[in-house]
């Protein structure tokens, strides 16, 4: 529900500032800020420069992304044409000419009823200076404020997450976006917990400070952060990346080669950063929970100059707690602070750092053996068992920076310039094991250290362009990466292993060693570059037919050594294309098809020593979306095939404290069903299937470890005799999965139900209660690990918060 905004007066402006100012100097130079708010020119608000990506399409979608992306309420006909389109608006411009632009031929004008609201006037009579009255001509008029980002569960991907600035309807993939409201009405405060929600998405936490992640039956590799992957990434989450610097989390399905550096059939996670915002906003949350679980979050956002021409953004997380797993605890501190300088009407500067610290106590290497040394299950009486040890621990410390330089260059063009940098430090000390006999584990017991810089820079130039009388889009780029990465490991000898009972390690009683034996076979020395080079087009065949085309030449190469083996990779000018159709059947539905080649470099060590051979396959999908209810439920059906080879699967083996792995060849084929959105007033709703089927080169199950059906659904209800009140569920169900090679290693199907409810207090203060596993359902984690290890899911848990907004 939109929440009506008060006019701040001059000191309230005056003190927001300053505590906004003076919050940001924990993390960035303010005086910077300022020498440069002294000596630029004060412009009126109403010219104040927006930073707006709209492509064409229906008028009354554009309006809606307008909406979204100024802050301005539109109030527009309910019987607006759904033939009529709207013109491309990409670039720098104030709210007036942005709105200008976008009705441009439309035969509408506009004009205001306040300062935060636009309504829609004919051309006609706008012309002849005519008062429009409203209640006169009985129009019904729907305002697209409460369609505001964050205030629903209907996926709007980012720009960033398609390169080329199309909507859901004009991407010819499936897409799905976790909002910023579904992540706070279910407290999805970190990665994992967030694509828990998300259909097609399995999350793999197979450790306690390691989860991986799978989607269409094979891992996913591509993490984006605005839209700049990671090129460099295992695609394996070490510790946990916490959410309260992001705004949502946009997961675009099938192989993205196009638009990221690398193809991969699972789908990317494009995580999209919270910006500084044009008002003054506040906000502070504070919960407390099961297992003594503790956590605080601030995020404050707004102008730092009279003029607004610099903004600014700080948040900050404090997490703490221990764990329904015995000895396992965790601490995490995260600061961010953005800032976003107008250079001039065409240059928008912005910067970013974050740090954050996570820190984890008990942790474990691998997990709880659930298979003896004769392959036989192996059953634990309490959820709370787990191998980590009084003196075992997973520290992270990761630090990231990025500036993005926009420019506008007129007439829809626009280009951008991003570097971003990543530092990252981990310190560990584990305890791995591996059953002996029937009462005895190998305890394989070592400290490692390691460090990580990365640095990745992109430049990107779209627009649009005239062919054949008909205008079409067009973005082209270029992208270079390098990663350096350096790792010992410490043991106690050169076996690195000794052999303990079960009972002792579940008990919490093995020694600690001194780690003080290493070698060559214990340390990596990595050096890694990528470079790409992209461009792709969308192309308006006809006016309901849209054929998206492009593709990527990459360059990769690494050397170094790492625990014994040379890491030696060349791959230069692989080119992967991309193609895609999508046709409008009419202002409401879409089907479309798409089609790419997938290469990615691997950086896994391969049973024959150095690095696994390149990623190479194919990918299909074809669906339908489309709109129901005034496209405020949106909805997806898709068809997939993939082909594979090298696809890099863990054999189990450890060789110098490192994971072996071979190449395997598979294929996939399903189905994927999702609706997000409005179903009703006041219920907002994200659901999704999926059915995958995954087989090996003789046509044998493979993968079993990933579900063959899964159903992902969550939900929230404005109660109509107490509209402050709001209750929801969250619903996770998916069928049996077992282990490839030990069918003995089976977990059944199962669901996991969550509840919520929220209390609006008043304008700016809300409390909330969530009530997690109510069934209290057993269950493994996951059996992704080729070793035969898991832990067990959390049990019923509580959590209750308070939350301060302005």
């Amino acid at each position: 529900m939109a929440r009506q905004q008060q006019r701040a007066t001059p000191c309230d402006s005056r003190w927001q500032r300053s505590a906004l100012s003076a919050t940001l100097a924990c993390t960035l130079l303010i005086g910077t800020v300022q020498a440069y708010g002294a000596s630029s020119p004060v412009a009126p608000t109403a010219a104040q420069k927006l930073s707006l990506n709209i492509p064409a399409q229906q008028l009354r979608q554009a309006l809606l992304m307008f909406s979204q992306q100024s802050g301005q309420n539109v109030l527009l006909d309910g019987n607006l044409d759904a033939a009529l389109r709207s013109n491309t608006v990409v670039g720098n411009y104030s709210a007036e000419d942005a709105l200008a632009r976008l009705l441009q031929g439309s035969g509408y004008s506009f004009a205001r009823t306040d300062a935060a609201t636009f309504y829609l006037v004919p051309v006609a009579a706008n012309a002849r200076g005519a008062p429009v009255n409203l209640a006169a001509t009985q129009i019904q008029y729907h305002s697209l404020s409460d369609d505001a980002p964050g205030q629903t569960y209907r996926g709007k991907p980012a720009s960033s997450t398609t390169r080329l600035g199309l909507s859901n309807r004009e991407t010819p993939q499936a897409i799905t976006t976790v909002t910023r409201q579904q992540i706070d009405d279910f407290k999805l405060n970190s990665v994992k917990e967030a694509l828990r929600s998300a259909p097609s998405v399995t999350v793999e936490q197979f450790e306690t400070d390691r989860t991986a992640f799978t989607s269409r039956g094979f891992n996913i590799d591509n993490f984006e952060y605005d839209g700049m992957g990671m090129p460099f990434s295992s695609g394996v989450l070490l510790g946990d990346q916490d959410l309260a610097e992001f705004e949502q989390i946009d997961v675009l399905h099938g192989a993205n080669g196009l638009m990221s550096g690398t193809g991969n059939p699972s789908a990317t996670v494009n995580f999209v950063r919270k910006r500084p915002t044009d008002t003054f906003q506040a906000k502070i949350d504070s919960s407390i929970g099961s297992w003594d679980k503790r956590r605080v979050e601030l995020d404050v956002s707004g102008p730092l100059t009279d003029s607004g021409n610099v903004r600014g953004r700080f948040i900050y997380a404090h997490d703490k707690g221990n764990a329904y797993l015995d000895r396992y605890s965790h601490e995490l501190n995260l600061a961010s602070g953005l800032l976003a300088f107008d250079l001039s009407d065409a240059d928008t500067l912005t910067v970013g750092f974050s740090e954050q610290r996570n820190d984890s106590n008990g942790s474990t290497w691998g997990a709880l053996p659930i298979a003896d040394y004769n392959g036989n299950r192996i059953h634990y009486s309490s959820r709370s068992s787990s191998i980590g040890q009084p003196w075992t621990y997973w520290n992270i410390h990761t630090q990231r920076a990025f500036a993005e330089l926009a420019h506008d260059l007129g007439n829809g063009w626009s280009g951008k310039i991003t570097l971003t940098g990543v530092n990252q430090h981990q310190d560990t000390q584990m305890l791995y094991a591996i059953p002996a006999t029937a009462d005895d584990v190998f305890a394989y017991m070592n400290r490692t250290t390691s460090v990580e810089h990365e640095m990745t820079g992109e430049a990107q130039l779209s627009g649009p362009f005239q062919l054949f009388g008909r205008e079409h889009e067009i973005t082209v780029g270029a992208n270079y990466g390098r990663s350096r990465h350096t790792e010992r490991g410490h043991y106690k000898d050169a076996s690195g292993y000794q052999l303990v009972s079960l009972a002792d390690a579940l008990a919490g009683t093995v020694p600690q060693p001194a780690f003080d034996y290493t070698d060559s076979l214990n340390t990596q020395l990595l050096t890694d570059r990528q470079k790409s080079v992209f461009a792709g087009a969308r192309f308006s065949l006809t006016d309901d037919l849209h054929w998206i085309a492009g593709a990527r030449m990459l360059s990769a190469d690494g050397k170094g050594l790492g625990y014994g083996s040379p890491h030696d990779t060349r791959e230069h000018g692989k080119v992967t294309p991309y193609t895609g159709l999508v046709y409008d059947l009419n202002s409401q539905w879409s089907l479309y098809g798409s089609w790419t080649e997938i290469f990615k470099p691997q950086y896994f060590r391969s049973t024959a020593g150095g690095v696994i051979e390149p990623l190479q396959g194919k990918s299909m999908e074809v669906g339908i979306k489309g709109g129901l209810l005034d496209e405020r439920l949106t909805m997806t059906a898709a068809l997939f095939k993939t082909e594979q080879q090298n696809v890099a699967e863990a054999t189990g083996q450890i060789v110098g404290g490192q994971y072996v792995y071979q190449g395997m060849n598979y294929k996939s084929h399903g189905m994927e069903l999702e609706a997000s959105g409005q179903a009703l007033p006041g219920l907002e709703m994200g659901a999704g299937y999926t059915y995958v089927k995954i087989e090996d080169d003789n046509g044998d199950k493979a993968r079993q470890y990933v579900p063959t059906h899964s159903l992902r659904g969550s939900a929230t209800y404005r109660l109509p005799g107490l509209p402050k009140a709001r209750i929801g569920t969250r619903v996770q169900w998916q069928s049996g999965t077992q282990r490839d090679t030990n069918s003995q290693v089976r977990q059944n199907a199962y669901a996991l139900v969550d509840l919520m409810t929220r209390y609006e207090i008043d304008e700016h203060w809300s409390t909330s209660l969530n009530l997690n596993n109510v069934t209290d359902r057993k269950y493994l984690l996951s059996l992704y690990q080729a070793a035969g290890s898991t832990n067990y899911g959390a049990p019923r848990n509580l959590m209750a918060s308070v939350s301060w907004t302005y």
